[in-house]
């Protein structure tokens, strides 16, 4: 999934990063019961039992099954139940329907990531490179999942009526809200843009290509739950003058008001998390946020969204290891918190790009080759990684993409405006 080769890992490096980031995942999952495990709370989202198995079907399907002599697939039915979307691996489950599969218990695909775990660090010393080059991504694919498994379980605890908290947080004090946006100002030049060093990256990263920037300026933090709440109470919901057609269509269709998880209570806003409700904080960066909600922001403010160009020759400047990110599982407490102006962490920034191909792209061959390409159609590229995103998985090329509606994710808006 790389534009380029990478310097092969160390094997002795390379199991320590997989059994890392293989127990994070379990962490991830140790407060839940099975039941909390199985449900699937809407089409978009899948239950964390079939994370938990789908990240271990893509080992086995596409390092031990094709690399390992001799290998049997730990149960021949799951192949069917746990592929997502590749094509090329034949028939599979309907994603809709991923919640109806009670059976096998999570107890039971805890025993197969344990037997497929110990397989392939078996076999580690004498895979090839390519093979090591699949632990890899396999690796980062667990990383995305992480996050989704996050933002999955906050959608399905959010439709429990006792709205329950799976991750018991100290409750804080709200911060003082911070100053004025400042404005990160960009000349008009030609650029370098997508990937282009010799680490991992994802196919859509890349190629790196010239492109032209006009002269434009870019805010220096995110937009606030406060900075939201006053255009709530300015009308936004409620002017189509702010809003895509598409957008008002949605606004309309589904009765919006206000982000996802947003509930006002006694004439204050509070938002449901992974702690629990509690009041929103106004300091905070506001997050679950559609495109269509960040860009009739971006209009009732008077500027806009920016291109993903324009983010990523800002970002460049800024750590990825900086801001408010996922980190080790005894320190699991993904929500955005005020950080400073950190390019990463805390939420997803949609940009105004479209997800399409840099110049130059084409997909590998073979089925890993449908990890992206096939999915550049109608989405929007967001930057920068949110709390739920795993330190160290994102980096300034990184594209993440949904589509325009969608909003369960971290996600929130960064603003932009020509000069």
């Amino acid at each position: 999934m790389r534009t380029k080769p990478e310097p092969q890992l160390d094997r002795n490096a390379l199991a320590a990063r997989f059994a890392g980031v293989r127990a994070l995942t379990e962490a991830l999952v140790a407060p839940l019961s099975d039941a909390d495990s199985t449900v699937q709370s809407m089409d978009d989202a899948s239950p964390a039992k079939w994370h938990l198995a789908h990240t271990t079907w893509f080992l086995e399907t596409f390092i031990l099954r094709d690399f390992v002599a001799g290998y049997a697939l730990h149960d021949e039915r799951f192949p069917f139940l746990f592929n997502s979307y590749y094509e090329a691996e034949g028939r599979r489950h309907s994603r809709a329907r991923r919640g109806m599969v009670t059976r096998p218990t999570l107890d039971e695909v805890l025993a197969y990531r344990g037997h497929v775990d110990a397989a392939l660090l078996a076999a580690l010393p004498a895979l090839p490179a390519a093979a090591r080059e699949l632990v890899t991504l396999g690796c980062h694919h667990e990383e995305q999942h992480q996050e989704l498994l996050i933002t999955d379980l906050l959608h399905l605890m959010a439709q429990n009526p006792l709205e329950p908290a799976v991750w018991l947080a100290e409750r804080k004090v709200p911060v003082e809200m911070p100053g004025p946006i400042g404005w990160i100002e960009g000349d008009a030049e030609v650029t370098e843009v997508g990937f282009g060093g010799d680490c991992f990256s994802f196919d859509c990263e890349g190629p790196r290509h010239a492109t032209l920037l006009s002269p434009h300026a870019i805010a220096d933090r995110t937009i606030t739950n406060g900075e939201w709440a006053a255009f709530i109470a300015d009308g936004g919901y409620a002017e189509p003058r702010h809003w895509l057609s598409d957008g008002w269509a949605w606004v309309k269709a589904e009765g919006i008001a206000a982000p996802l998880y947003w509930e006002q209570q006694d004439g204050a806003w509070t938002r449901f998390g992974l702690d629990g409700r509690r009041p929103i904080d106004p300091a905070a960066p506001v997050t679950h946020v559609s495109f269509y909600e960040a860009d009739a922001y971006a209009s009732w403010a008077g500027v806009r969204l920016p291109t993903e160009a324009e983010w990523e020759a800002a970002a460049a400047a800024h750590d990825p290891l900086g801001g408010n990110q996922l980190d080790a599982a005894g320190a699991v407490e993904p929500r955005p918190a005020t950080h400073g102006p950190a390019f990463f962490g805390d939420v997803w920034e949609w940009t105004g790009s479209a997800f399409r191909p840099y110049p130059g792209f084409r997909p590998i061959e073979g089925a890993v080759g449908e990890y992206n390409g096939k999915f550049m159609s109608g989405q929007f590229v967001l930057r920068g990684g949110s709390c739920a995103t795993p330190r160290g998985h994102v980096r300034a090329s990184y594209r993440n993409f949904f589509y325009p509606h969608q909003r369960w994710q971290f996600t929130g808006v960064r603003l932009a405006k020509d000069l």
